[in-house]
Formats: structure tokens, sequence, C-alpha cells
């Protein structure tokens, strides 16, 4: 689900997936605009909502763009700006039409450290294909008004130091990966990128998110049949240097289709460590039927998940309480966890290190465990520069880095371009990307442009299902997990939200039960209805667990039994491009 950002986004524009300033940085911004993020819910960052918190103290501006009136909008902004599921690209467009027009760009950013402006203002002025891409245009498109674009527009350019902040549920799209390709060129043509208080509105890594990788890796013995990294994008699967692999949006597919529509192997046994497979991933019906094709289905547990049900070997896990590991806050930093094992494992239970272990010399892997497990963190911290000694991390588990000034982006490149070139081919932002335009796919432009999505209000699949669906995360649940905590669930009963206006349609009132369905499946859930929703688009979180009746019917509410098992054209996972109905039961 990374591939939009990490691949044709932030690796093709700036060169590097390490491309956020840090959070404290947001106190220096004169505008804060977040689109499609809700840090009220889902962290994006570790201290991402305290710093806003700060931001807003100080008088701050900030805007939410978002089809939902979220708990962020409603915390921190000033302004929500409701907006259509998968034509946020058009939005951002036609703010740079905007800026073009009124001559707000900062041109001597543009010529300094981008290249391909003029094609994508060519794109943008309709000098490429006759169709201005105006506010109006965009309005048609997207649901928010012209005149709200042309405001943050504006805004936007003439507000600077202002931060973009993308979230990646616009670029969980169809075509998705075009968003954050035109956020990174509206970053540029604003001047914002490099600077305190800017953003590069491109993904959000920081150089110190993770521990370093340093434990030595084996060879993959299929590696050997690996070509380019991303040679001609195969629509389903890819090479890279540890061998084949098969984009996860395609995985069912590739279970029950195999070699005979071009994967790399006919699949017959699946092994699912740390995961929940048929619940998390897109078009849950059809994982139901590969599932069942698979000869064999191991899976390493806690609790009997959607996907433990299917297996033919359940091998019980310990909990995080029973082992020792080390912990990194997701892609930020800047802070570690030393997590000591608090009890035994309990009952038959093993790590996942423990299995493996014990199956590798049965697999004929000599020297996997060398090391016991703890003497293998012992190792890491020792090779990490900068964590304390390992008897004192131990003693002292958390272990939280401090910087004198927050750390900027791209600082070095904008203020020393001759020594500090971007990780580009160009050395410079490339607006335009050359490697994408060798690829010679329409849906892959080497400019960002909007492309329809599959399944948008346009599609002729809208008569019957006209609803936008998008599977949002629940601030109770991490994915699914805890979605099996019962006090969890009382706290935010699971239910799909629904605008009043479409719901009185429909006949159906606050908290009746209702179906929604699609060609794909069905589920039964609650309905909450609302003014927090764009009209037309409903939500439903995700990762709650499938719990199908005889007939197939979901009474679990699984978001993603409706959902479609495709990839952006970029390789994105996108679950919140999908139609759906809603009807009371």
């Amino acid at each position: 689900s990374l591939y939009t950002i990490k691949w044709t986004t932030a690796s093709m524009s700036v060169g590097t997936m390490t491309c956020g300033n840090s959070r404290d940085d947001l106190l220096k911004s004169k505008l804060i605009i977040l689109w499609g993020m809700n840090p009220a819910d889902t962290a994006m960052r570790t201290g991402t909502g305290y710093w806003l918190t700060r931001a807003k103290e100080a008088g701050i501006k900030i805007i939410c763009v978002d089809p939902r009136y979220t708990e962020a909008a409603a915390t921190f902004a000033q302004q929500w700006l409701p907006i259509r599921p998968g034509a946020d690209a058009a939005a951002l467009i036609a703010m740079a039409y905007v800026m073009i027009k009124e001559g707000l760009q900062d041109q001597r950013f543009l010529d300094t450290y981008t290249i391909g402006f003029k094609k994508f203002r060519d794109y943008v002025l309709g000098i490429e294909d006759g169709i201005p891409k105006t506010p109006a245009w965009a309005e048609a498109i997207s649901g928010m008004s012209a005149t709200a674009i042309a405001s943050l527009a504006r805004e936007y350019a003439t507000s600077k130091p202002a931060a973009l902040l993308p979230a990646w549920s616009p670029g969980r799209t169809a075509a998705g990966e075009q968003f954050h390709r035109a956020a990174i060129t509206l970053a540029a043509m604003t001047g914002n990128i490099g600077i305190s208080g800017g953003n590069s509105a491109g993904y959000e890594g920081l150089p110190y998110g993770a521990i370093s990788k340093i434990m030595p890796l084996g060879q993959n013995p299929l590696g050997q049949q690996a070509t380019h990294p991303w040679e001609g994008l195969n629509p389903y699967s890819r090479y890279d240097k540890e061998g084949p692999a098969v984009y996860v949006s395609k995985s069912f597919d590739a279970i029950l289709e195999g070699r005979q529509a071009g994967y790399p192997s006919d699949i017959k046994l699946l092994y699912v460590v740390a995961g929940n497979p048929l619940n998390q991933t897109l078009n849950t019906n059809k994982g139901l039927t590969a599932l069942k094709k698979l000869e064999t289905v191991i899976v390493h547990e806690q609790f009997m998940t959607p996907t433990a049900k299917f297996a033919d070997i359940l091998l019980p896990i310990s909990t995080h309480f029973e082992k020792p590991d080390l912990g990194t806050p997701f892609l930020t930093g800047p802070y570690f966890i030393f997590m000591n094992k608090v009890v035994p494992s309990l009952g038959e239970s093993k790590s996942d290190w423990e299995i493996a272990s014990e199956l590798a010399p049965r697999l004929g892997i000599s020297n996997f465990a060398e090391k016991p497990e703890e003497d293998w963190l012992k190792y890491i911290v020792e090779n990490n520069p900068g964590l304390p000694a390992y008897q004192s991390f131990k003693q002292n588990p958390v272990f939280k880095m401090s910087f004198p000034k927050p750390h900027v982006a791209f600082k070095e490149q904008i203020e020393d371009p001759k020594n500090h070139p971007f990780a580009t081919p160009s050395g410079k932002i490339e607006i335009y990307s050359q490697r994408i335009a060798d690829m010679n796919n329409p849906n892959l432009p080497p400019v960002p442009k909007y492309i329809e999505a599959w399944e948008s209000p346009e599609d002729s699949l809208a008569r019957r299902y006209p609803l936008q669906l998008i599977t949002t995360h629940s601030k109770f649940r991490a994915n699914s997990v805890f979605s099996n905590v019962p006090w969890v669930a009382e706290l935010e009963p699971h239910a799909l939200w629904i605008n009043k206006n479409d719901a009185l349609s429909r006949g159906i009132k606050n908290g009746d039960p209702i179906r929604v369905f699609n060609d794909r499946g069905e589920i039964r859930v609650p309905v909450r209805v609302t003014e927090r929703i764009t009209p037309g688009v409903v939500q439903i979180p995700a990762g709650a667990w499938y719990n199908p009746d005889k007939d197939g019917v979901d009474h679990g509410g699984c978001a993603n039994v409706l959902t479609r098992d495709e990839m952006s054209p970029g390789g994105a996972f996108p679950d919140n491009t999908c139609l759906v109905q809603v009807e009371k039961v």
C-alpha cells in the first residue's frame, strides 16, 4: 500500500522517502493544510496532535481538506473543505492553475531547483489538451467549490512559509499517486521545500525514523530469476533484488490463477505471520475462495482471527509481554523503546523467532539461529550509533533522541544545490520524470495529472451503486487489532457513516440496521446519520472482523468484503475507491 508514495511520488519527484520536516517545525509555519490527514485518530507521526495544538494556540491557521469533518478538523482546524474521494489531484491541479494565472508561483525556486515545470504548466493551462484546469473544472470533479479552491490557492501561495501535509488516504485510491506528485509540485511552486515552516508535501519519513536494518540476510534462491526492479511495471507482479513478489492487492488472484495468468508460481502453501490477510486485503470474498484452494495454510496467531479460522496448522504465539524486543515508531522517531520480557510464554506458545529457529534446520537452513534471540537484540543495539549501551537501554527502556533545532528536509539541497543535489537523475526536483515517461504508460503520466478513477461517480456502475465508500482508520483499532475487545466496541460501536440527505432519500434513520452491498459482497451494520460526511460518500472504519453467515453475508462489518482487489497504476492499495449501495434491512 505504500508503493504510491515510496516509488512513483517521493522517490520519483525528490529522490528519497526521507522528505518530511519534523513536527516541531510546524510552529514556524504561517499556514498548515491537513489534506486527508486526521491525526486526532491516526497519529501520522508521534506528537503530531501535540504540535498542531501548539500551532493552533500560537494563532497559526489550520485548514482541513477531507470528505469527513474529522476529529482533527473539529479539534485543530479553523476551516473544513469537504471533497469527494479520488478527486484530490483535480483540486490541487486547479490550485496550480490559479497560481499560474495570477503569477503567484515562486518562479525563482522553480527555475533553480526543479525541472519540467513548463510541461506541467502546459497541461494545467490546457495548452496540451485544450482543457484549462480551472477551479470550475475541478469543482465539477471534486465537489469542492471553485471559490474555495481559488481562495486556498492564493492563501497557500502567499502565506510562506506554509506546510501542506498530505496523508496517505487520498493516495489509497485509483490513480492516487497523482495526488502525491501534485502535492509535491505545489510545494515546489510555492517555494516551501527545504525551508523552516514549510514542507515538501511528500512522504513523511524522517532520517531517524527506524532502527537500522543491520542484521545479515540470507539470499532468496529465487532471486536469480529477478529482472530490473520495476521493468515494465508488470500489472500482476514485481521483481526486486530479493526475488519475485506479488502486489498485495493481487495476492488472491495470484493464488487462484498462478502461472497461467503470468504470476511467478502456482502457490500451494500460505504462511501467515503477524497478519490477518483475509480481513485486511481487498475483496475478502475472493480471498475466501483463494484460501480454500490452497493445499496448506499455516498461521501464527494469538487470537482466532478470520484468517486463523482457515489455518490447517495454527501455531500459538507469545504476546509482547512474553518476549524481549526493540520498538521504534513507524517511519518517524525520534525515540526508541526496549521491551523487556515480563512473564514466561504461557502454555505452548512461542515467539515467531523461536518457531523459525526450530523450523530452519528442518528446512536445511543450518545457520539461521547462530545467536539466541536476545543476543541478536544486543547486536542490533550495539551496531546502531546513537543508542545507549545495551544494559543501560534495558534498565531505562525509553530512549528519546534530542536535537538542537527542528529537522528541515532538503535544507542542504536548497542552500547549496551544487554540492548537495537531489537524489534524482537530474539532481533536481522532478516535476517531469523521464523515468516515468520511459515506461510509456498513459496511466502514469510524467507530470502529475488528474486521472479519473474506476468506480468514480462518472462510472456507469454508479447507476446501481451511487455511493462512494471510504475505509477509514479507527482510533480504537490498529488495523484489525483490538476488533475482538468488547469494551472497545462499546466505546465506539462499529457503524457506517452516511450524510443525512442520502439517508433521508433511503428512509434510513440513525441507528437503523442496514445492508451495504455491491457486486463483490454484502455487509450488515448499524448506521450513523450525520452531516459530518460529504453527500454521496459513506465511510466504514477498516479492520472489523469478517463474520459471514451461511449465505455469505458479513455481519462483522468487514469493509474489504466490498473493496476491489485492483491496484493503482503506480501500485497503490486503492481501498478508498469503491462504489456501493445502502438500503435499510
